[in-house]
């Protein structure tokens, strides 16, 4: 049917995330959000950058 599709990929700032309010499906779609922010633009960015990407994106635990 309908959906929508990403268009922009930016980390969400976790700080501004409350896990406690979270079911287990959103938090797997955070995760699989933030891996394909990793993915799509890790590989533009230098070394310092992308280890900060790496800290961003990190998975969280359910």
């Amino acid at each position: 049917m309908l959906g929508f599709e990403t268009l922009t990929f930016a980390p969400i700032d976790l700080r501004l995330v409350e896990l406690k309010l979270m079911s287990a499906e959103e938090i797997a779609w955070l995760n699989a959000y933030h891996a394909e922010v990793a993915k799509k633009i890790g590989p533009a960015l230098d070394a310092t950058d992308r280890k900060w990407l790496a800290q961003a994106t990190a998975a969280l635990k359910a």
